[in-house]
C-alpha cells in the first residue's frame, strides 16, 4: 500500500472488512474508559509525547481498543519522533477505514477501524520506505496482544 492507495480509498471507498460490530454510543461507553471512548467515539487525540504505548517497541500485535480487531504489527512500528506511536502499514488492507478530513484548516485523511469505525489518527505520506507511509495513532486507540 502506497499513499496513491490510500487517497484512493478516502475519495472512492474503503475495503470491506472481515466482520463488523456496531454499538450505540452507550454500550461503548460501559467498555471504554472514558479518555478512550472521547478519541476513539468522538474523534479525540491525545496530547503528543504523552501516550504509554509511543516508546514501547516490545514484538506483538496492535488491536483496536473497542473491537481487539489486529491493526498494525509490530515489525511496521518506527520512531517518527510525532509524539504519536507510528506505523509504515496496516496488518491487512482492510483493516483501516480512510476518511477525507478536512477539519481545523487542513486537509488530512483520518484512519479508523474498520471493523467498529474507531477513530486511530491519521495516515500521512512522510514515512520511511518501503510504503512511505505513516500511520500516527493514538496510544488509547490501540492496545499490544504480546506474541
Amino acid at each position: 500500500m502506497i499513499w496513491k492507495d490510500v487517497i484512493n480509498y478516502a475519495n472512492h471507498g474503503n475495503p470491506l472488512p472481515d466482520k463488523r460490530i456496531e454499538k450505540t454510543n452507550d454500550e461503548w461507553q460501559e467498555i471504554l474508559t472514558p479518555e478512550q471512548f472521547r478519541i476513539t467515539r468522538t474523534k479525540g487525540t491525545e496530547r503528543p509525547f504523552t501516550g504509554t504505548l509511543c516508546s514501547i517497541f516490545e514484538e506483538g500485535k496492535y488491536q483496536c481498543i473497542s473491537c481487539n480487531t489486529a491493526l498494525f504489527d509490530s515489525l511496521g512500528k518506527f520512531h517518527s519522533s510525532s509524539g504519536w506511536p507510528s506505523f509504515t502499514e496496516p496488518i491487512k488492507e482492510n483493516a483501516i477505514q480512510y476518511i477525507k478530513d478536512t477539519s481545523h484548516g487542513m486537509i488530512r485523511v483520518e484512519t479508523l477501524c474498520n471493523t467498529c469505525d474507531a477513530h486511530l489518527g491519521h495516515v500521512f505520506p512522510d514515512g520511511p520506505a518501503p510504503s512511505g507511509l505513516r500511520f500516527c495513532i493514538n496510544s488509547e486507540a490501540i492496545t499490544l496482544a504480546k506474541e
